[in-house]
């Protein structure tokens, strides 16, 4: 049979081959028609509802801990918001009405989600993936009320290549790197569950394929090419073999620079322990973005200053040679924390979150982890940098920067050991872009997160699958905007880097070095790939690759400019 080729999103810049596994968990479970609902006890079905209940939330928390271990809290903290379903009043209240009205528990549970289900997939970007939360939680509760086995996704066959409509956080949760060659889904974005788990497992995965991988039967061989987006169905020989070779560059641990001696720092994006381990066994040469909200995820309160405290000097012991840039809180947006009370906003992610919330409300929380964070900078050998998220206006960094030296202050009259920061600000909005010379001469540093920098540039919601091809960084735009805030430092003390999704794309690499990025920050699972990149690349090359970029007008022109430049570096 002839190969061929389906295209979808792109989760992870990794290649596999395997055999297809076909995951359709809705057979696993087939309500019959309810019976008469004289013969229903309503009594003794809310008693098996309350029961199913509490079973589910034991379920979830062992998996959001498991889960927490193997791919990092912030990833696990969906298992919080399942559990927050199950308690959510208006779906408890439409289960019991339907009990009420005759139905057994288990078809309750499917009719009391059904508007739920509905009013997320009516909406769009993230808030449209939350239906697959709710359906995952409705099929928690059904399993358990009709007794069936759950499919196991943790013992599948070596070079599995897992095929399914969607899959869940709890299904995607159960997948084991080891065994399984990656995932390909018909729905989904790359920002979806999924397409995050992908990322933090290290598994070659394509996501929002549509109704063509339906097409696909069981056992099939297909190449799974995540940089791409591609599926290759029945690959010939010499796809398998790019496939093979493609899979994973050397890990290099030492700094990297480019083929004429330019220094680029390579660091690692993290949010809790067992990604910090990844970024270290992974060759980071520090951390670009490390996200503290997991500190304050997964409690009822926040969490004291000594705890902070030693999160952040051991992970500045993991880089004695090296800088670890910490954002302040960034909660906000879709980011909830029920312990903080979070104003229920029209658009959250234009409203109060991060610095604004430092600054404001959440002043007291601010002080105390910036005491924490200088506090360790002052014990361990590795550098600390601030970084401060969501900035919009100067006075709002120079307001942060004013509470970083109170603070510092405060500490050296009380004879603590203290190593004053780097400080800088996250480019995040457009407003940072415009002001890049104004913040350079007054930060350490810029680092442009390009996933909110390019939903705001572009007016396009970046959970937003119909919305994809202009939420994407290639857009003349997005690169113009970058280049402007990277030409703010030039003769300036200020260092410029990345953190965004951007800084790890292996095929983005030259583009960035040539727009002038000194510090490239990513998922610990590029960070090879980007090191082998930048040490094969000509600076003054990726100059004139920069320069006819910012010329071009469209993303077209762009990806045919990217194309030419990899495939000529690949020969």
């Amino acid at each position: 049979m002839t190969e061929r080729t389906l295209r979808g999103i792109g989760a992870t810049p990794l290649s596999a081959v395997g055999s297809v596994v076909w995951y359709q968990p809705d057979e696993a479970v087939d309500l019959s028609d309810p019976p008469v609902s004289e013969t229903v006890d309503s009594d003794t079905e809310r008693e098996r509802f309350e029961s199913a209940r509490e079973r589910a939330r034991e379920e979830l928390e062992t998996e959001r801990d498991r889960a927490a271990e193997r791919v990092g809290s912030d990833e696990a903290a969906v298992f919080d918001a399942h559990i927050q379903f199950l308690g959510d009043p208006q779906i408890e209240g439409a289960v019991e009405d339907e009990i009420d009205s005759g139905l057994p528990a288990e078809h309750a549970v499917k009719e009391g989600f059904a508007s739920g289900i509905e009013q997320f997939e009516g909406m769009e970007g993230r808030m449209a993936e939350r239906a697959d939360d709710l359906r995952d939680v409705r099929d928690r509760l059904v399993r358990l009320l009709v007794g069936a086995e759950r499919l196991d996704l943790s013992g599948l066959a070596d070079g599995t290549v897992v095929f399914a409509e969607r899959l869940t956080p709890s299904d995607t949760a159960q997948l084991d790197p080891d065994t399984v060659a990656g995932f390909v889904t018909a729905t989904g974005g790359r920002t979806s569950h999924a397409a995050i788990f992908a990322r933090s497992l290290a598994l070659p995965a394509v996501v929002g394929v549509g109704d063509e991988l339906s097409e696909v039967k069981e056992g099939t061989t297909v190449v799974v090419e995540g940089e791409a987006g591609e599926v290759v169905v029945e690959p010939d020989e010499g796809t398998r073999e790019r496939a093979a070779e493609t899979d994973r560059a050397e890990v290099r641990h030492e700094p990297v620079t480019t083929a004429d001696g330019r220094g680029i720092e390579v660091a690692a994006n993290v949010g809790q322990p067992v990604e910090i381990e990844g970024a270290t066994e992974r060759g980071a040469d520090g951390v670009g973005l490390y996200r503290t909200e997991f500190l304050f995820l997964d409690r009822e309160e926040p969490p004291n200053e000594e705890e902070q405290y030693e999160a952040y000097r051991e992970t500045l012991a993991a880089f004695p040679d090296g800088r670890v840039v910490v954002r302040t809180l960034d909660i906000g947006g879709d980011k909830p924390i029920p312990y903080l009370d979070l104003p229920e906003e029209e658009n959250p992610f234009l409203g109060e979150r991060g610095i604004r919330r430092s600054l404001g409300v959440d002043e007291k929380l601010f002080e105390t982890q910036l005491r924490a964070l200088i506090r360790a900078a002052g014990e361990a050998e590795g550098d600390l940098a601030i970084m401060f998220p969501l900035v919009a206006t100067v006075e709002e960094f120079e307001a942060g920067r004013e509470r970083v030296e109170a603070v510092v202050a405060k500490l050296e009259s009380a004879g603590e050991p203290v190593a004053r920061p780097e400080v800088g600000t996250m480019i995040e909005t457009p407003a940072t872009a415009f002001l890049a010379p104004d913040l350079a001469a007054r930060a350490d540093f810029l680092s442009v997160g390009t996933n909110d920098l390019t939903q705001y540039v572009m007016a396009a919601d970046r959970g937003n699958e119909r919305v994809a091809d202009l939420h994407d960084p290639r857009q003349p735009a997005v690169v113009r905007a970058l280049r402007q805030v990277v030409a703010a430092t030039e003769g300036t003390d200020a260092w410029v880097g990345m953190c965004g999704e951007m800084a790890g794309d292996p095929a983005l690499t030259e583009l960035l070095v040539g727009l002038g990025f000194d510090e490239l920050s990513m998922s610990a699972v590029t960070l090879s790939e980007v090191k082998a990149r930048i040490e094969a690349i000509d600076s003054t090359e990726a100059e004139r690759l920069a320069e006819r970029a910012l010329d071009a007008s469209t993303k077209g022109e762009v990806d045919e400019l990217l194309t030419e430049a990899n495939g000529d570096r690949d020969q």
